[in-house]
């Protein structure tokens, strides 16, 4: 459902609501205003990405995607401030099938553009691991700094951890790869 159409049903239901109290409907005034409510607030958080997220912590991804699909047109089914969260969701599913297809997914909510700063070093985290793979380390220790910046909440300190143990360990195999003997 488009989100113009969403504003209206919640503007109609929640007017319903205003004239039930007003003509002395005290109860069905309050329901109806509760359910004015759910609608409005499906206006600013979609329930198809919340239901994806949802299935993605707990580790099913075919769901997640399932729901995710179900959003046929994003720029015109959610709110403008949810367009990086999309494409992050959609980078995370993609992650899990196909690792280097989703580097443009996570560039594409970057440049969106997302509120809470974790999710940002989530993305630029996920960007560093995509650019380790095609064996870019000035790419990935980038992507790895500013992930580390936007990490506020030192939620993700574990992963840049352990990929900057991943990155050390990646040069050790240069070394050996590149002809230098060892004694």
């Amino acid at each position: 459902m488009s989100n113009i159409v969403r504003l209206i049903i919640a503007c109609v239901v929640l007017g319903a609501a205003v004239a039930l109290c007003a003509f002395g409907f005290w109860g069905w005034g309050i329901l109806v205003l509760f359910l004015g409510g759910f609608v409005l607030l499906s206006y600013f958080f979609n329930e198809n990405m919340i239901i994806a997220q949802w299935f993605l912590r707990k580790e099913n991804s075919d769901k997640a995607e399932q729901w995710l699909l179900k959003i046929t047109d994003y720029e015109k089914q959610l709110n403008k401030s949810q367009h990086g969260y999309y494409n992050l969701l959609i980078g995370l599913i993609e992650t899990r099938k196909a690792p280097l297809k989703a580097e443009k997914y996570f560039k594409k909510a970057l440049s969106l553009g997302m509120k809470m700063s974790h999710n940002t070093a989530l993305a630029k985290l996920s960007l560093a691991g995509i650019s380790m793979a095609k064996r870019n380390k000035r790419e990935a220790q980038m992507y790895l700094q500013e992930a580390a910046k936007d990490d506020k909440n030192k939620l993700l300190t574990e992963q840049i951890k352990m990929m900057k143990g991943q990155m050390a360990q990646m040069d050790k195999q240069q070394v050996v790869r590149g002809g230098y003997r060892q004694f």
